[in-house]
């Protein structure tokens, strides 16, 4: 069984995001034809940053030198054990941007992020790092795919306007 620690990591460039755009074929995929950061699960002894730094080295391609840890987020979705993320940014990179199996890696304006395919409440943690917001814990709860109750730093409902 994977593990339901995960991290997600948004890479910055000139104003942009890369994001992942999930296309291709992957057995039970939650994220098919969703545009989300990179990352994934734990593996056994990793630490959050050893995770972070794997996941964005296998997906992307790219090495890491520094990165921001920005949140936790918490996923409750029907029947399914809760997934606990660690969300992460960086502007420190080296290497060149390699094919992804997971999808398609693409460089999108942080204004235009809005305008894609994501989750509703990938929406709300997109909004939180934009405003640059401290440390911060979000809940978000899905029935059937439908976002039905958030809570930032324990405030259920909390909006993100």
């Amino acid at each position: 069984m994977k593990s339901q620690l995960t991290t997600l990591c948004y890479i910055e460039k000139d104003n942009s995001y890369l994001m992942l755009h999930r296309i291709y074929n992957k057995k039970d995929d939650e994220n098919r034809d969703k545009w989300i950061g990179v990352g994934g699960h734990f593996e056994h002894g990793e630490s959050p940053e050893d995770c972070l730094l794997r996941e964005v080295k296998e997906e992307t391609g790219l090495t890491l030198h520094s990165f921001k840890f920005r949140g936790i987020v918490t996923f409750i979705s029907d029947d399914n054990p809760a997934e606990y993320m660690c969300l992460y940014t960086s502007d420190d990179f080296s290497g060149n941007l390699t094919e992804c199996n997971e999808g398609k890696l693409e460089w999108v304006l942080k204004e235009h992020i809005e305008k894609l395919t994501l989750w509703e409440g990938d929406k709300i943690f997109l909004h939180l790092l934009t405003q640059n917001a401290p440390f911060f814990s979000l809940k978000l709860v899905y029935k059937n795919g439908t976002l039905v109750e958030t809570a930032l730093d324990g405030k259920t409902g909390t909006q993100h306007d």
